[in-house]
């Protein structure tokens, strides 16, 4: 049998297509994640609203109890648009609790596990958005504060065979995006036609990353991020 990969927001969209990826190369799936899957690709499912840190820590309990993981993907995340004028404090606060805090308890949860293992790969899923986005001044921040957190525990953990990266879509073609953008909007064709590759990413570009990232082929790899954006980040450098 396999390693045990944690995964959270697995339930949809690119969650599940990180699910389907990490099954197929034979990680036992564990889904963290407040809506019930979409898909069969997981060996257990703990439904958890991590936007509460006491359960989120419950639930977190629940989900490694009696496994080591050895892989974790943090891939729950809110967005909350807004103005900058109209940005409140609430909505911060309920960014960063999915966004930054999730991320922090999942590791701290599945440590012990990796430190005696002597190895252990963990993937962040950040944003292109995190190198500045109009109406996203709570979700830009906590996805560049999601970078900082990868590059320090990169340094913390590398010596004990532990690497952290970070992946970080650009425009992905979900559920949510096709219901906000209709295919034949002059605003998609605008979004498409921005793309240097000249087509909206998939799921499965961004799964296929993930994948290699917490692969044991990656282990001269940490801190890094890894844009999966179609070359958007070179047009916006």
């Amino acid at each position: 049998m396999g390693d045990y990969a944690l995964l959270t927001g697995g339930a949809r969209n690119i969650g599940a297509a990180i699910a389907r990826r990490l099954t197929q190369d034979g990680f036992r799936v564990i889904v963290v994640d407040a809506a019930e899957p979409e898909h069969d690709q997981f060996e257990s499912f703990v439904r958890a609203d991590l936007r509460d840190p006491g359960t989120a820590r419950h639930g977190l309990a629940r989900a490694v109890a009696g496994r080591a993981v050895t892989r974790l993907v943090n891939n729950a995340g809110i967005v909350e648009p807004a103005s900058l004028e109209d940005t409140s404090t609430e909505s911060l606060d309920a960014v960063v609790a999915v966004n930054l805090k999730a991320p922090l308890l999942c590791m701290q949860t599945v440590l012990p596990a990796m430190k005696a293992a002597g190895c252990g790969r963990v993937v962040n899923i950040s944003s292109r958005a995190a190198l500045g986005k109009e109406l996203r001044s709570a979700y830009s921040a906590t996805k560049a504060g999601l970078h900082g957190m990868t590059r320090t525990w990169a340094l913390e953990l590398g010596r004990i065979g532990i690497t952290v990266n970070a992946v970080g879509p650009g425009p992905i073609r979900t559920s949510l995006f096709d219901a906000v953008n209709p295919a034949d909007s002059p605003r998609t064709k605008a979004i498409v036609d921005a793309i240097p590759v000249g087509r909206l990413g998939t799921c499965e570009d961004v799964a296929e990353a993930v994948g290699f990232l917490v692969s044991d082929r990656a282990g001269f790899i940490t801190g890094q991020v890894l844009y999966v954006c179609g070359g958007m980040t070179i047009g916006a450098a």
